[in-house]
């Protein structure tokens, strides 16, 4: 598995990974609005880093670097495609974004994850990651988010 910047070539196959995401269509993530994100993302300067199976994107991290919270960086989007869960990829991109992070000068990641996730959650507390509190309604309404934070 091979982890890279995204491309202007990797915004097609990222929207294909965020609309087939079941969890993402709870956020009524569409095909047009996920390209606007990602395009958004890359001329903001956001960091995206991709997960390379075998030369398919396996896996997209996201995060936003930012100077507020004592210099945090914001994981905005951690997927992996269906059919590569458990493998991996999510540890070796949060692992890689996390590095990366650092680098940029950031102290912390934050981050969210839908309160019925709970792979995810439980994801994130073997990576280090303590659990804030929750947020009711502050993504979308009648959608819980439990933020996360880890000093770097």
């Amino acid at each position: 598995m091979k982890i890279t910047r995204a491309t202007a070539r990797d915004v097609a196959a990222l929207v294909t990974l965020m609309t087939l995401s079941p969890l993402l269509r709870q956020y009524g993530v569409t095909s047009r609005g996920a390209r606007a994100s990602i395009v958004d993302a890359r001329r903001s300067g956001d960091l995206l880093l991709v997960a390379r199976d075998r030369g398919e994107i396996a896996g997209l991290a996201w995060i936003v670097p930012t100077r507020t919270l004592d210099r945090a960086a914001y994981l905005r989007l951690l997927i992996v495609a269906e059919g590569k869960q458990s493998r991996g990829v999510g540890a070796t991109l949060l692992e890689e974004v996390e590095r990366r992070a650092r680098r940029l000068g950031c102290r912390h990641m934050v981050l969210l994850v839908t309160t019925t996730n709970r792979r995810g959650r439980s994801f994130y507390r073997r990576q280090g990651y303590r659990y804030v509190g929750g947020l009711p309604g502050f993504v979308r309404p009648r959608i819980g988010e439990s933020l996360y934070v880890k000093a770097l």
